[in-house]
C-alpha cells in the first residue's frame, strides 16, 4: 500500500529563534576532558522530491560536520523513501526498505502518518527534520543515557566485500545489532518535480541497513561481519548500532569511515 504524500509545510522561523536554537546547541557542559563522547543516531527520512526537505538535509550536513553537542558525537543516517516518486522525481538514493522502516517508527509511536521530512533521534524522538529546537532538546536528552560501548576494528574492502569485527559491550536490554553501509556524500541537479531546477546536497546516504545479529540482556556482541554488495561507496562509512528489539531505542552506535 502506497504510503500518504503527508509533507510538513514549515513557516519560516524567525531569526531570534534560530539563534536561541543555536545557543542551546553551543551551551557549555560540564564534559571531563577524558570523557568519551556519547554516540548519538540520527536519522533523517528524506526525499528529492519534497520541498520542505533540503533545510532538514542541509541542517543534517551540519550536525555533521559542526559536531555541535558538547559531550556527544552525532552519527547521522540520511533514509531517502520512496513514496515522492511519482511526483515528478524519481530520487535516485529512494529505497522502499526505507519507507518501510519509517512506516515501523510511525506504528511503534502511534503517529498519525510518515511524513517528510522526519527527524528520529535515537530512535525515541521524533519531529520535523529542519526543527532545530525540537533537535537541541532531543540531543540533550539522548545525551544523558547510559549507551553500550560499541567498536569497528578490522574493516577492510577487499574486491565486493566489505570485512569488519564488531563488539559491544555488556548490553542492557536485548537488541538487534544493525549496520549501515553509508555513501559520505552526493549531489544531485533535480530536474522536475517540487525541487525542479534545485541542485540538491547529500550526506552520510544509506544504501545498505541490515541486521548483523542479535544480543541479550546482559550479554556482549562480538563478531565478525561481512557485506557484500556491487559497488561500494567510496569514500564512505560504515555504522553499527543496537536497537533494541521491535526497532525501539537506541542504545549504542559506532563508526569507521573508509576510503
Amino acid at each position: 500500500m502506497r504510503m500518504p504524500k503527508l509533507c510538513s509545510r514549515i513557516l519560516l522561523v524567525s531569526f531570534a529563534v534560530v539563534s536561541c536554537a543555536l545557543v542551546i546547541f553551543s551551551r557549555e557542559q560540564n564534559v571531563g576532558a577524558s570523557a568519551t563522547p556519547s554516540p548519538i543516531l540520527v536519522e533523517l527520512f528524506t526525499s528529492e522530491g519534497c520541498s520542505d526537505c533540503p533545510p532538514a538535509d542541509t541542517f543534517l550536513r551540519t550536525l555533521d560536520s559542526a559536531q555541535p553537542v558538547p559531550g556527544a558525537q552525532l552519527i547521522v543516517l540520511e533514509e531517502h523513501v520512496d513514496y515522492w516518486d511519482d511526483g515528478g522525481w524519481r530520487d535516485p538514493f529512494s529505497s522502499h526498505a526505507f519507507t518501510l522502516r519509517q512506516g515501523d517508527y510511525v506504528n511503534r509511536m502511534h503517529l498519525a502518518s510518515a511524513y517528510t521530512p522526519q527527524m528520529i533521534v535515537d530512535g525515541a524522538y521524533q519531529f520535523v527534520g529542519s526543527d532545530r529546537r525540537s533537535a537541541a532538546k532531543a540531543f540533550e536528552s539522548a545525551r544523558s543515557v547510559q549507551k553500550s560501548a560499541v567498536r569497528i576494528t578490522s574493516l577492510q574492502i577487499n574486491g565486493g566485500e566489505l570485512r569488519a569485527h564488531v563488539q559491544a559491550d555488556s548490553i542492557s536490554s536485548k537488541v538487534d545489532v544493525i549496520a549501515a553501509l553509508v555513501s559520505e556524500h552526493a549531489e544531485s541537479q533535480v530536474l522536475n518535480g517540487e525541487n525542479g531546477g534545485h541542485h540538491l546536497e547529500h550526506v552520510a546516504i544509506v544504501q545498505m541497513l541490515t541486521k548483523i545479529g542479535s544480543a541479550g540482556k546482559g550479554q556482549a556482541f562480538s563478531q565478525d561481519v561481512r557485506l557484500g554488495t556491487k559497488s561500494f561507496p567510496k569514500p564512505g562509512r560504515l555504522i553499527v548500532f543496537l536497537q533494541e528489539a521491535n526497532q525501539g531505542k537506541v542504545l549504542g552506535a559506532a563508526i569507521e569511515k573508509f576510503q
